[in-house]
């Protein structure tokens, strides 16, 4: 059962896959950049500089260490991992429902379905269920706002209705994660 989290997460930042995929395993800063930009590329744009300026906040905010290895005839090198406080920070921001909104489910839901899916493919389909169940009454109450406003408020109407659009389309691709999940091994 996954846990019940008390509030929407809400960051757009490239800390939670950043600490995720130090859940996985610890590396140092620049293949911490390429797995993002490899795996998550289309999801989170990342410069190399805002990686290195993330991780470090997150150490000195303590959910990462570091520690520098040396290399022969190169410069010493950071190797990150994943403190227990930086575990349980991920895994608050893993277990939230997205907002059901398009930027949210984009990167937040889609950067979460990544981490739950190389996880468990169990939790990658509760976690899609979840996201649909919150969408769904995202969806219903613009619709009761969008049946609340005047016929001649055009331009709210024809805003509150491209939104409505985009979280009926949104609910559709949920739907469809479920097939790509069982598709891929």
């Amino acid at each position: 059962m996954l846990p019940k989290p008390s509030a929407f997460s809400g960051s757009f930042s490239p800390e939670y896959p950043l600490l995720g995929l130090l859940a996985q395993q610890p590396a140092h800063g620049y293949d911490l950049h390429q797995r993002l930009a490899l795996d998550l590329g289309e999801v989170w744009h990342v410069s190399l500089s805002q990686t290195y300026n993330v991780l470090n906040r997150l150490e000195a905010q303590g959910f990462i260490s570091g520690s520098l290895e040396e290399q022969e005839k190169l410069p010493a090198r950071r190797r990150f991992t994943l403190t227990p406080a930086g575990r349980e920070r991920f895994d608050a921001w893993l277990y939230a429902p997205s907002r059901p909104t398009v930027r949210a489910t984009r990167v937040e839901f889609t950067s979460r379905l990544y981490f739950a899916r190389t996880m468990d493919k169990e939790l990658a389909h509760r976690l899609i269920d979840d996201q649909i169940v919150e969408t769904r009454v995202g969806l219903a109450r613009l619709e009761q706002r969008l049946s609340n406003i005047p016929p001649e408020q055009i331009f709210n109407r024809l805003g509150l209705d491209l939104r409505v659009c985009q979280l009926t389309l949104i609910c559709g691709w949920l739907e469809s994660c479920h097939a790509v999940l069982d598709e891929t091994k």
